[in-house]
């Protein structure tokens, strides 16, 4: 079983920057694909970014390319988003996801289906 807490959400204002942290425990975290997701009222949930057990890999949706980073600190457990140039269009609650199994491909990483354990979300708001 995996643990995941998020934390770091909040209100900003639009192109301001804010910092998500999703600290995991329960397995070897360097054996977890990790990804960041994302749900707006009255929306289904779509993936936001993804990044492989070592850091080699990151995958983005494309509405957030150049201004969202995904990274990760093994030593730490914990994985990160970094969010700048946020519009009001961002808003929504962010969760973050884990898999032990690896992903390859951004159709594959993208799909909710394909990770089994899942943090209980952070509200981010981007006022405009």
């Amino acid at each position: 079983q995996v643990q995941l807490v998020e934390s770091g959400g909040g209100l900003v204002q639009a192109g301001g920057s804010l910092r998500l942290s999703c600290a995991a425990s329960g397995r070897t975290f360097s054996n977890l694909f990790m990804g960041w997701f994302r749900q707006a009222p009255g929306k289904e949930r779509e993936f936001v970014a993804a990044i492989s057990g070592g850091g080699s890999r990151t995958y983005y949706r494309d509405s957030v390319k150049g201004r969202f980073t995904i990274s990760r600190d093994n030593a730490k457990n914990t994985v990160y988003l970094q969010m700048n140039s946020l519009k009001p269009e961002d808003t929504a609650v962010y969760y973050c996801a884990a898999d032990l199994r690896a992903k390859y491909g951004l159709v594959v990483v993208s799909l909710t289906e394909n990770y089994d354990y899942w943090g209980q979300g952070t509200q981010v708001t981007v006022s405009s």
